[in-house]
Parts: structure tokens; sequence; C-alpha cells
């Protein structure tokens, strides 16, 4: 069994309904994943953007991709 993904960094929309994750895998590499989840259901989050298989050398790399990816990400991070 492969180990879980350590999420090494979690952004959230202003709303707390969608968040992207960074996250570090045990063979050394990084990627990301964006989840939803609606706040009247308590059932968790959800991945909705299926970004996750996609591996990078750097969390930066990571980052870098998903901000380009992810509109509303992007705009998050240069407020």
């Amino acid at each position: 069994m492969l180990a879980k993904p350590k999420v090494i960094r979690s952004i959230e929309t202003r709303e707390l309904d969608l968040c992207v994750d960074i996250f570090l895998r045990a063979d050394g590499s990084y990627g990301f994943e964006q989840y939803r989840r609606d706040v009247e259901d308590r059932s968790g989050w959800f991945p909705v953007s299926h970004y996750r298989d996609q591996v990078f050398t750097t969390d930066t790399l990571a980052l870098a991709k998903a901000r380009s990816v992810i509109a509303w990400l992007d705009k998050k991070l240069d407020k």
C-alpha cells in the first residue's frame, strides 16, 4: 500500500468552499489537488479537478502550476 501524501500547504477560499492542497509524496515528488465542499453538507472535501497525478520536483513548481490553472488561487495569492 502506498503511503498517503503529506499536505504541506492548504489554501482555502474566503467562503471556505474550495481549497488547494500542495502535497509531498513518499517518493519525494510533489503534487496538488483542488477540493470542494458544501458547508451545509458534513461529508467533507471532494477532489474536483483531478490534478493529483501530475508530478513536480519541487513544491514551488507544483504551486506555480496550480496558480496557472486555478483562477481563484492566483487571485487569492496576489492579495
